[in-house]
């Protein structure tokens, strides 16, 4: 059966809300543990680790956990709608700044005051973000040019003769149409 652009927008944002609802559940979590140099959540821990981990594809990454991304935005705020797609990565209440972890430079790690008064983390003096489609360490679905403007993954050595691509996905109705 043939699919119709209303039938892919409608079931893009069916999903947008589901991974709403996970990304508030998985930022929960994310807040309370933080990533190890392998990227695994630990519940102990205080605070947020960004490191670095080699991919094929994409060359030398930073992640959290997951995948982290950049933004560099067009004319539209990244606010509640964006939020539902693009989680911002933050610290957990009373911790003032991320955990350099393996191949990062702490002096590259900061914060910012986002929504809600929480302090999110910046590297290079950017904000860092989860995308909701990555569900494990070395995922990067969200290299994609949105309604908010282009994400892309934090690159620290890029792969040689393997340049990384960027995709633009059009929005319907202010969230990512997938």
């Amino acid at each position: 059966m043939a699919r119709t652009s209303i039938d892919l927008v409608s079931r893009a944002n069916l999903r947008g809300r589901v991974a709403g609802a996970f990304l508030v559940v998985g930022g929960l979590g994310l807040t309370v543990g933080a990533s190890s140099a392998s990227g695994a959540v630990h519940s102990h821990a205080q605070s947020v680790v960004i490191s670095t981990l080699k991919t094929a594809k994409f060359g030398t990454i930073l992640v959290s956990g997951k995948t982290v991304y950049t933004l560099t935005p067009n004319s539209i705020k990244c606010t509640t709608a964006c939020l539902k797609f693009w989680a911002a990565v933050v610290l957990p209440k009373g911790v003032t700044k991320a955990t350099a972890g393996s191949g990062v430079s702490a002096a590259k790690l900061g914060t910012v005051k986002g929504t809600g008064g929480k302090l999110q983390v910046t590297y290079g003096g950017k904000s860092l973000y989860y995308f909701y489609l990555d569900k494990a360490p070395g995922q990067v679905k969200g290299n994609v040019t949105d309604t908010w403007g282009k994400w892309s993954d934090v690159v620290t050595v890029k792969p040689k003769g393997k340049p990384t691509t960027t995709t633009t996905v059009a929005g319907g109705g202010g969230g990512v149409g997938f």
